[in-house]
């Protein structure tokens, strides 16, 4: 038998959620392109899932996929899909209909008893280290791992790891930690001037980071999966 020219399988993928509050085509598309000027490295081409809860049956969903694509960005799939009216106006757009996930509490699950003690060896992360200044352009990823930064970053450049980064030098670009989801990766920085910052999906703009933070030595982390931010002692 010949070997299949595919082969299909499971995987994850963090992504952004536009959740839109407004049906009006050219008020989304302008919304979204001042959103993607502030840096538009990180968003060109950017896959996102779109929310539509708050929209009503009627929202025109041809015309705002339009303002997405025309912002520079790729719908990938629609989420918040309640009404049935709106979830086959979503199929006849041809937009794929997701199901958001909900957090929840973590199951206890009592032990039953062992005769014998099972000692297990900790997991430890790999950590990359980067001594040299991260240029304009560079993008550094640690798959699995940490990423330090022992010196600059220029604006322009982007760090990715699945855990935490830390930037001992002055930080102008964009840092993206728990690139693979991980909610529990934090940034530590000695100097913030970020254009972005991120964690698991959920991100800031410069524009964004409190104001008292800049130039300051701060670590960023997941409360209630959002961005909180304070300084670094």
């Amino acid at each position: 038998m010949p070997q299949s020219p595919i082969e299909l399988k499971g995987s994850s993928f963090t992504l952004s959620v536009i959740h839109l509050y407004s049906e009006e085509p050219k008020l989304i598309k302008k919304a979204l392109q001042d959103k993607v000027n502030q840096a538009p490295d990180f968003f060109k081409n950017a896959p996102v899932v779109i929310n539509i809860a708050e929209l009503s049956p009627n929202a025109d969903l041809q015309s705002i996929h339009k303002s997405v694509i025309s912002a520079g960005l790729r719908i990938v799939g629609i989420s918040g899909c309640t009404d049935p009216q709106i979830r086959q106006k979503a199929n006849d757009a041809g937009l794929p209909i997701l199901n958001e996930g909900k957090s929840q509490k973590p199951v206890e699950i009592q032990p039953e008893p062992q005769t014998a003690t099972v000692q297990t060896e900790p997991l430890y992360r790999k950590t990359r280290i980067i001594n040299t200044p991260v240029r304009s352009g560079q993008r550094i990823y640690a798959p699995n791992s940490d990423l330090i930064v022992t010196s600059n970053v220029s604006a322009g450049a982007e760090l990715l790891a699945d855990g935490n980064i830390h930037i001992y030098g002055v930080m102008r670009g964009r840092a993206l930690a728990g690139a693979s989801g991980d909610i529990e990766s934090q940034i530590y920085c000695t100097h913030l001037q970020a254009e972005l910052v991120s964690i698991a999906g959920e991100y800031w703009l410069s524009d964004q980071i409190p104001a008292e933070f800049l130039a300051k030595a701060a670590k960023l982390c997941l409360v209630d999966n959002k961005l909180n931010i304070e300084y670094l002692n």
